[in-house]
């Protein structure tokens, strides 16, 4: 694994380590729970990052995302198309997130996480310049890609750690 690819195991797996402690001990309620009944709920926070994750990380490897291929989107059951990750929620779309568990919070993004790293670890630096999106200009390349999901993941998993603290956890 060159130098580069285990840097971004790192950061990813520093992600992980926050939503296994954002989530811990909490039940459903406390997951969904909104600052002021109308803020993102830890649970919305972590469902979203974790399927902004799998859906770019698969877009660039070509596979299917997890959500669909090992049936996450049924278990969830959530009132949303199969291809929403979350991007452009309303304060009401945020509200239907809810009922949601621990076990099927941390399950899904330990799944993504494992796909994400068996994805990074065989890259070389090489590979960090091949361009995944020609919708930008630029086009995007597997490097900007992997650290745009960094930096919108690490902002959503601080959120989430700060809106377990209002609650006093």
């Amino acid at each position: 694994m060159s130098a580069s690819t285990a840097l971004l195991v790192d950061a990813f797996g520093r992600i992980r380590e926050v939503v296994e402690e954002v989530v811990d001990g909490l039940g459903p309620e406390e997951l969904g729970s909104r600052p002021e009944g109308r803020g993102n709920s830890v649970a919305w926070l972590v469902w979203h990052l974790t399927r902004v994750q799998d859906d770019h990380v698969a877009g660039a490897a070509g596979t299917e995302q997890l959500w669909t291929a090992d049936e996450w989107c049924a278990a969830f059951g959530l009132p949303f198309a199969a291809d929403d990750t979350g991007y452009g929620h309303s304060s009401r779309d945020v509200a239907k997130v809810r009922g949601l568990t621990a076990e099927l919070l941390t399950g899904y993004h330990a799944a993504v996480h494992e796909s994400t790293v068996r994805f990074l670890r065989p890259l070389a630096v090489k590979d960090l310049d091949r361009i995944v999106d020609r919708g930008w200009t630029p086009p995007v390349t597997l490097g900007v890609r992997l650290v745009s999901v960094l930096a919108d993941d690490l902002q959503h998993a601080g959120q989430a750690a700060y809106v377990r603290g209002l609650l006093g956890k």
